[in-house]
């Protein structure tokens, strides 16, 4: 018999996590914004977030098996998710909108995994994992030579193409150091690290992506789901000539 799924999107705090896990210690969190070959579920526009499609086409190819949607819908995930939200419930899915907006105070943060030598690949999937299963490794910090900012891409095997010594920033450094929704935490890179600016086609976070890669002389990049030679091309060129 197939086990009950919790449904989940973007960034839940600990303690929503915490709740839910002791509520239904027998059901399985699943990031709904990650592919997993789902059919198209026609509910978005054509041309539209392709994350945001991820969402509503796992949602509805496991409907029979996801009990609840946990969903942030402020600042910590974006007006996209606000909708979804709105859309599954009026689907019959039980949905709880959720809102985390801690603000960093310019303290100290603990983001051992963004500044770690592991594959960058290897960095985003665990920095997405701890939002439910929290890590405990101990990670070698590395001299960063190239910085990836942004959110998770669709098409991973972007990743694939900068070295080890790649820092992380933008909103999946704020996720590591529990502050998904800082905008000034967002808006941090080394200032003298090459990096490559990344944001989801149709994604508003592209504005902000430009701006910082235009300010710090980095690369702007926008993919909507697979990412094409071209796109692979600008990012090994970027960082061969960098």
């Amino acid at each position: 018999m197939s086990k009950d799924l919790i449904g989940f999107w973007g960034y839940v705090e600990p303690k929503i996590v915490k709740e839910n896990k002791e509520k239904y210690p027998n059901a399985d969190f699943i990031d709904l914004d990650v592919p997993i070959g789902a059919p198209d579920s026609k509910i978005t526009p054509n041309a539209y977030c392709k994350i945001i499609k991820n969402i509503f086409d796992n949602a509805f190819y496991l409907k029979n098996r996801i009990i609840k949607i946990l969903a942030p819908i402020g600042k910590d995930k974006c007006d996209s998710g606000f909708f979804a939200a709105k859309i599954l419930k009026d689907c019959g899915f039980e949905v709880e909108t959720l809102k985390y907006e801690a603000e960093w105070n310019n303290g100290e943060i603990i983001i051992p995994i963004s500044k770690s030598n592991l594959p960058l690949k290897e960095k985003i999937n665990l920095i997405t994992s701890g939002i439910i299963t929290p890590n405990t490794g101990s990670y070698e910090e590395c001299k960063p030579k190239f910085g990836f900012w942004g959110v998770p891409p669709h098409d991973l095997t972007i990743l694939d193409i900068f070295p080890n010594e790649t820092h992380v920033y933008g909103w999946l450094r704020c996720v590591e150091a529990n502050y998904p929704a800082d905008l000034e935490l967002e808006s941090y890179v080394d200032k003298d690290v090459p990096t490559v600016f990344y944001a989801q086609t149709f994604c508003a976070k592209n504005q902000l992506a430009k701006y910082l890669a235009d300010k710090y002389n980095g690369l702007y990049v926008d993919a909507d789901g697979l990412a094409n030679n071209s796109i692979k091309a600008k990012i090994e060129a970027f960082i061969k000539l960098r």
